[in-house]
């Protein structure tokens, strides 16, 4: 996958920031709304023309203004700013006199140290707790299925919530420590799942039902609340 440079072009309906992806895997040129960048992504076959693109681009701008326009706020990093942290809003609370990192009181996410640090120490602590988090699930879930991962890694994905290699490595997005308990503890379960079934078949779905009582609540409020959290940061 060979990514360029976002850039910002006028459609019929207005600027979009669009951002070029070439795919030795893709088959046909595909648009997609990015939210965690509040753009669109264009991804082209190896051979595929830029001019296709644009043609593509042009043909879809309504479609491409109505999908951004209804993208959640952002959720910035900042001081002042409200964040979930497993589900709970949490207000962000910067001391730059202090020392220490970053820490939870109650419902307040306290970050010390310069002003400019301050997104970056909050992404960091965010994916600290997030590999915390997902590891004990992943670890628990693994035993009761007798096949454990070979590791595990949190990735700052965009397209999906979890994976599974064919070496047995999961990695999983480390926004989902903003999601409840009870979502990060289904992504945890379809992951180790596919340990044993790579595939969604029907036994698949049986042992994920087996790992976790969430699947059906899970995958709706994915639906429904993704986009908010990959407008995070």
């Amino acid at each position: 996958m060979e990514s360029l440079p976002p850039e910002t072009l006028t459609l019929p309906t207005g600027p979009a920031r669009v951002e070029w992806r070439r795919s030795t895997r893709a088959r046909r040129i595909s648009l997609r709304i990015d939210p965690s960048g509040g753009g669109v992504v264009v991804t082209l076959p190896m051979r595929a023309g830029r001019a296709a693109g644009m043609r593509l681009l042009m043909n879809h701008a309504g479609w491409i203004a109505d999908r951004l326009a209804a993208l959640p706020d952002a959720m910035p990093f900042a001081d002042g700013a409200s964040i979930l942290l497993h589900g709970v809003p949490h207000h962000i609370r910067h001391r730059p006199e202090a020392r220490g990192g970053v820490w939870r009181e109650d419902d307040t996410l306290v970050v010390t140290g310069a002003p400019e640090f301050l997104r970056r120490r909050v992404a960091d602590f965010l994916r600290a707790e997030a590999g915390r988090s997902l590891a004990g699930l992943v670890v628990e879930k693994a035993r009761r299925v007798g096949r454990m991962p070979r590791r595990i890694t949190v990735k700052d994905t965009t397209s999906r919530w979890g994976s599974c290699a064919t070496d047995g490595s999961l990695a999983f997005s480390w926004r989902l420590v903003m999601a409840p308990p009870e979502v990060q503890d289904y992504v945890a379960a379809h992951e180790v799942a596919h340990l044993r079934h790579m595939n969604h078949g029907p036994q698949f779905w049986a042992l994920v039902d087996e790992l976790t009582p969430h699947a059906a609540s899970s995958i709706p409020w994915l639906k429904r609340e993704g986009a908010r959290l990959l407008r995070a940061g």
